[in-house]
C-alpha cells in the first residue's frame, strides 16, 4: 500500500491551527554528487554514471538516477554495479566542486530562517516557524528555496514539510527527484502505518529482517507493538522505534549541533576469517567512510575498528592522534593497524566497522535515528 500523498496548501499557517507545532523543512539534493557532474560535464547528461570507484575495483559512492534504475546503489562495489549497468560510466568524485555547490545551497537556507542544521553537503533541516521574510507558510518557503535553487544551481531538489523533523525527511524522500511533500497536523501517524518499516531511518535491512521474522512489516503493525516488547527485542532502539511508529519527534533543529561521530559498518553475506579477505573488506568499507567524512565535513583525531564474529562476540580496537587525522590514507593506515592488532581472529567475522569520533566541536549525538552512531553500508 502506498503512503498517502499529501498535497502542497501555500496558504496555510499551522501555528494558528495547532499552537505549539513547529514548521520543519527538510531539504535534499537530488543524486547530489552525479548530478553536479552531469550539470557540469554536458556528455553525461542522461547516461548512467555513478561517482567514486571504477570498473574494477572500487565501491560506489553516489548514483546516478540513470544509474539507479539497473539497481546500481551507493555503497556497492564497483565490479557488482559494472555487470549490473556494463554502459556506467565511472568519474573520479570533486569534493571542492560539491562544497562549492553546497555553500550556495546554504546560502539560500540563510535567507528564510537562521534555524539551518545541515546533515551533511546535500541535505539539511530548516525551522521556519518564524521566517525572517514573514511568509508564514513552510510549503511556499520550500517551493521558493526549490526554484531558487534550480534557478542558481542548475540542481534539483526535493522537499518535506512537516511538524517535525521524523516527519519532514519521510516526506522529502516521498516524491523523490524533484518533488514535494507535506504531512500536516494530524497526518503524521496515519502517513507512517502505511510506511514499510525499511523507510524508517536507523532501520536497515537486515533490522527489516529481523521485524519480517516478527511479523512486523509496515508502521501499523510497529505501532501493535507496547514498549516492553520492543525492548525486549530491539534494546536501546526501543523508544525511537515506540514514538516513529507515533510520528512523534521532539528534536529541535539545531544550526550548532555538531556530530559525534562518523561512520559505517557492513555486514558481510558469508563469514569472512582470513587476512586478506578482511583486508579488502577493510578498504572497501574506509572508501565509503572517508566520502561520507569529507561530505560531513568533519574532522577527528580517534579512529575506532569494530568486528562482530560469526560467535556474535563484538570486538573493538581505537586510537587516537593529538591532531586530527589528516586525510583517507592516515584514516587507512589507523584502521589497518587496529585489524592487525586483532589478527588471527578465534573466530570468522560476520560484521565490520570503522569510526571517525573525537570530532572538532563534539558534545552531543548526531545521528538520534541511528542509536549507535553508525550507518549500515549494506
Amino acid at each position: 500500500m502506498d503512503p498517502p500523498q499529501a498535497n502542497p496548501d501555500a496558504s496555510g499557517d499551522w501555528r494558528e491551527q495547532t499552537p505549539g507545532l513547529r514548521k520543519i523543512v527538510h531539504i535534499d539534493m537530488d543524486a547530489f554528487y552525479a548530478s553536479v557532474e552531469q550539470r557540469d560535464d554536458p556528455s553525461l547528461k542522461g547516461k548512467p554514471v555513478a561517482v567514486g570507484g571504477s570498473a574494477e575495483r572500487g565501491v560506489v559512492a553516489a548514483a546516478s538516477y540513470e544509474a539507479r534504475s539497473f539497481g546500481v546503489r551507493s555503497a556497492m562495489p564497483s565490479m557488482q554495479a559494472a555487470r549490473l549497468c556494463p554502459e556506467l560510466v565511472f568519474v573520479r568524485p570533486r569534493f571542492d566542486a560539491y562544497r562549492a555547490v553546497s555553500r550556495q545551497i546554504r546560502a539560500i537556507f540563510h535567507d528564510y530562517t537562521p534555524h539551518v542544521e545541515p546533515l551533511a553537503l546535500d541535505e539539511a533541516y530548516l525551522d521556519v516557524t518564524e521566517d525572517l521574510r514573514g511568509i508564514g507558510s513552510g510549503t511556499r518557503i520550500a517551493e521558493l528555496i526549490r526554484a531558487r535553487i534550480k534557478a542558481e544551481t542548475g540542481l534539483t531538489a526535493s522537499a518535506g514539510v512537516s511538524y517535525n523533523k521524523f516527519l519532514a525527511k519521510l516526506a522529502s524522500d516521498q516524491n523523490k527527484p524533484d518533488g514535494l511533500c507535506v504531512i500536516r497536523p494530524g497526518e503524521g501517524a496515519q502517513f507512517v502505518a502505511a510506511l514499510p518499516v525499511r523507510r524508517f531511518h536507523g532501520i536497515g535491512p537486515r533490522g527489516a529482517d529481523k521485524m519480517a521474522k516478527l511479523g512486523i512489516a509496515t508502521g501499523a503493525d510497529l505501532r501493535a507493538c507496547d514498549i516492553a516488547f520492543l525492548r525486549q527485542h530491539f534494546g536501546n532502539q526501543a523508544d525511537y522505534l515506540y514514538r516513529a511508529a507515533r510520528g512523534i519527534d521532539l528534536r529541535r533543529v539545531d544550526a550548532n549541533r555538531p556530530r559525534k561521530s562518523v561512520g559505517g559498518e557492513r555486514t558481510f553475506e558469508r563469514d569472512l576469517s582470513s587476512g586478506p579477505s578482511l583486508r579488502e573488506a577493510l578498504d572497501n568499507i574506509i572508501e565509503i567512510v572517508w566520502e561520507r567524512i569529507v561530505k560531513a565535513e568533519a574532522q577527528g583525531r580517534t579512529v575506532t575498528l569494530k568486528l562482530r564474529t560469526a560467535d556474535f562476540a563484538t570486538l573493538t580496537r581505537a586510537r587516537s592522534l593529538p591532531a586530527f587525522v589528516s586525510d583517507k590514507a592516515e584514516f587507512a593506515r589507523l584502521g589497518h593497524g587496529l585489524l592487525d592488532e586483532l589478527l588471527p581472529l578465534p573466530q570468522p567475522v560476520r560484521l565490520m566497522g570503522i569510526t571517525l569520533s573525537a570530532l572538532e566541536g563534539e558534545k552531543e549525538d548526531a545521528r538520534p535515528n541511528s542509536p549507535d552512531g553508525q550507518l549500515s553500508l549494506l
